[in-house]
């Protein structure tokens, strides 16, 4: 993977400022964190050399400064709410969260239950959590919220939800996915606090849009794609503009909702230390890109692959016409099309050449390798054959998993198992190259080669079960899929 972002520089300079932003105030302040801390694979798709996990790291220079706070919406315990990616709820996933957190070092200091008006699978939650020992506070509805700023920012208002109780410096209120309230609680906590006698501040630690680079740079474009099942849009801030006759980037419901914030602001403290939505961010990501050209390409990979992403999400059923209108409209600002990305290309041309189900992956060198399903393999497992042979200098006629192998695999899926597709899989040609490493050096050398493939692009003409869609994800693989279920 060619390198376009500093990530160095970025977790010096961000924790840095973040410590700048602590200093203005009263040695206290709340960092509402949108986006993920952990496991940000988006960031690192379109600004490749960004690691996943590099928001965390630059927050564990400042461990013994931070206090965590999970927010989690009763709305969203009621209604069982799930987190797409993982599949599990968001209640349950405040525990992972809250577990996660802690076995990396830092202090999650309690957990807010927000929209809370008595909903009974809240009260059953808040009793899971006081049983666990798990400090555990509410806020409630407010009529009229955000815009009744009278009401919100008094003794009736904010001066109504529980003070939640920190000892640290740098609080950081994070919750499993959007609209759990994080905001709120921030604000909620600097009226609280000021009645304290305490000056607290408040800011945001979002990644994208990146407010220094352009509107339409593709890395802005890329996060609209990313967001485009909300229908966020990127905008020039207007406030940053006049204040300071600079132009920077934030997005529609920031500066949507910035008046609202300024008066809330104003109610707590009499003026508003920010003059602009960008004012309020901490994000110093811009400064760090290396290698424009890269982090470019990558993200025009990565709107490819989200428009396919939403695609698959319409041939299974979902209903997202609109989503998929919106990238389409995001392809035409750049000139994009499915064509511009290089495995989808060579996939359907090998699928033209072969007349069988096809897949290519991008190498870092950009050399394309191509494969095909057949009767033993799924075309998938194929390309992962195909592609560590390449890398690993074996010769591409040499069989690495024996047809004698293979078949007493595939008895078992049909005649014991209850299989209707006999052809491995991912995960099962892996397994077969693990057994037979032992033995055979070619398979041992094939089996090196799969921490390379990480970052790499993969396109397939068919879409993959989960199984191997699981196996790409681990790998670190860029996978898209043609919007056409398997026969």
């Amino acid at each position: 993977m060619k390198i376009g972002f500093d990530n160095e520089k970025y977790q010096r300079i961000q924790s840095e400022h973040i410590r700048e932003r602590i200093s203005q105030f009263d040695g206290k302040l709340y960092l509402e964190l949108g986006g993920k801390l952990f496991d940000d694979h988006h960031a690192s798709r379109v600004l490749p050399g960004f690691q996943p996990d590099s928001k965390l790291r630059m927050f564990q220079k400042l461990s013994d400064s931070i206090e965590i706070v999970i927010v989690i919406s009763a709305a969203d315990i009621e209604k069982n709410k799930k987190r797409a990616d993982l599949g599990i709820t968001y209640d349950e996933d405040v525990l992972r969260l809250r577990n996660e957190f802690q076995n990396m070092g830092f202090m999650v200091g309690s957990v807010v239950v927000t929209h809370y008006n008595g909903q009974p699978a809240a009260i059953a939650f808040r009793h899971r959590l006081e049983r666990e020992g798990i400090s555990t506070y509410c806020h409630y509805l407010i009529e009229g919220y955000p815009h009744n700023v009278s009401l919100i920012a008094s003794d009736e208002g904010f001066g109504k939800n529980d003070y939640v109780k920190t000892t640290r410096p740098l609080v950081i209120v994070t919750a499993p996915g959007p609209g759990s309230g994080k905001m709120a609680v921030c604000l909620s906590q600097l009226f609280n606090e000021h009645k304290r006698g305490v000056r607290a501040g408040y800011a945001k630690f979002e990644t994208f849009p990146v407010w220094n680079l352009p509107l339409r740079h593709p890395v802005n474009i890329a996060y609209e794609a990313a967001t485009a099942d909300l229908n966020d849009v990127n905008m020039i801030d207007p406030f940053h503009l006049e204040a300071y006759g600079k132009t920077a980037v934030n997005y529609n419901r920031d500066i949507e909702i910035f008046p609202v914030l300024n008066a809330l602001f104003e109610g707590i403290y009499g003026s508003n230390p920010y003059k602009s939505p960008t004012d309020m961010g901490v994000n110093m990501v811009g400064f760090c890109i290396s290698d424009d050209e890269v982090c470019c390409q990558a993200s025009k990979d990565e709107i490819v692959r989200r428009y396919y992403e939403a695609t698959n999400k319409l041939a299974n059923g979902a209903c997202n016409e609109a989503e998929i209108s919106k990238i389409r409209m995001l392809f035409n600002q750049l000139k994009l099309t499915t064509a511009s990305r290089k495995t989808t290309t060579a996939a359907k041309e090998h699928q033209r050449l072969t007349g069988h189900t096809s897949s290519a992956m991008e190498l870092e060198d950009g050399t394309i390798i191509t494969a095909h399903s057949s009767m033993l393999l799924g075309c998938s497992a194929a390309l992962l054959l195909n592609v560590t042979k390449h890398l690993a200098g074996i010769d591409h006629a040499t069989k690495l998993v024996p047809q004698s192998m293979i078949e007493p695999i595939q008895y078992t899926k049909i005649n014991y198992l209850g299989g209707h597709n006999p052809r491995l899989h991912t995960d099962e040609v892996l397994v077969a190259l693990s057994v037979l490493s032992n033995h055979d050096e070619n398979c041992r050398k094939a089996l090196e080669q799969l921490p390379k493939l990480r970052g790499c692009q993969v396109h397939c003409t068919v879409m993959l079960g989960e199984v191997d869609r699981k196996i790409f994800k681990k790998l670190g693989v860029n996978l898209t899929c043609e919007p056409i279920l398997k026969r």
